[in-house]
């Protein structure tokens, strides 16, 4: 069943966003358009620098895009929207305990809060005082929840923590929204958190700005930049015979495009014995473990 609802949660037409003024302006973002509909997992990724967080902001309502663009659709104002922002660095409160600090959103809207953050305590699965990064990032997100605002923008939440914690919380991530019901927009520039949580990517480069379902994105991907960041791949040329058909390394190869590069990712590889059908010679210069992604015997 699908459990997108197919209305509108965010939608954002030919943002632009710059900083300076005539030749020196810098774009940061450069006619972005979006839309996300409501319970959807989206998630933006990209390099240092991109815009990735600039547009966060700008949908949370903490930036204004440049005047020349359209602006995002809802409030204007930041405490009108219907949102709310788990920070990277999480922001809590130090002098107040566990259920302080979900139920302090709560108290600004003059709801009890005692039940309610009882409730996000137990859907983020900790009931405990916020010492590590990982208790108060669970902390974190359960204050966020607690208003049940209609949308839930993440900023890198998780790039302080451990990369065993990092795994467990992306699962639990990955479960919210279905259990809520609220829209989640998240920045990272980590493809394997993207990979596992999202529904929908947007791929954000310097100057560029691509989306797709999250298989598309790995399998079908739009450029060469997307091709090259999301997960690791390989360039190869191949050269096109006057009958038009494509070799690498002598050897005939179907793929689809028109172009001289044939991208293969590492998982489509086999090694097989010399000599085999379709097999292109190689010679392997150096290996790397990497515990189950390698051969458990490696040449000294």
């Amino acid at each position: 069943m699908n459990r997108l609802s197919g209305q509108i949660a965010v939608t954002a037409e030919h943002v632009v966003k710059s900083s300076g003024q005539g030749a020196s302006a810098l774009r940061a973002l450069d006619d972005v358009s979006l839309t996300i509909r409501s319970g959807e997992f989206f998630t933006l990724l990209g390099p240092l620098g991109c815009g990735k967080t600039t547009l966060l902001r700008l949908i949370a309502g903490f930036e204004m895009p440049s005047p020349d663009a359209s602006c995002l659709t809802g409030k204007r104002s930041p405490t009108c929207r219907p949102g709310n922002t788990v920070l990277q660095s999480y922001a809590l409160f130090p002098r107040l305990n566990v259920a302080e600090n979900v139920g302090f959103g709560l108290r600004m809207q003059g709801r009890p809060r005692a039940e309610v953050a009882a409730r996000m305590l137990a859907l983020v699965k900790m009931a405990h005082r916020p010492a590590a990064g990982g208790l108060q990032q669970r902390v974190g997100l359960a204050r966020a929840l607690a208003p049940q605002h209609k949308v839930l923008l993440l900023d890198e939440p998780l790039s302080a923590l451990d990369l065993k914690l990092r795994k467990e919380m992306q699962l639990e991530l990955k479960r919210l929204p279905r259990e809520t019901g609220i829209t989640f927009v998240f920045v990272t520039h980590d493809q394997d958190e993207v990979l596992t949580m999202s529904d929908r990517i947007g791929v954000m480069s310097v100057g560029g700005y691509s989306r797709s379902p999250q298989r598309a994105i790995y399998t079908a991907p739009a450029n060469r930049f997307v091709t090259s960041f999301v997960g690791e791949t390989n360039f190869l040329p191949v050269q096109r015979g006057p009958d038009g058909a494509l070799r690498l390394g002598g050897v005939a190869v179907v793929a689809s495009g028109n172009g001289d590069l044939l991208t293969i990712r590492p998982k489509q590889i086999q090694l097989t014995a010399p000599g085999a059908a379709g097999a292109i010679s190689a010679r392997i210069t150096e290996l790397t473990y990497m515990g189950g992604c390698s051969s458990p015997t490696a040449p000294h």
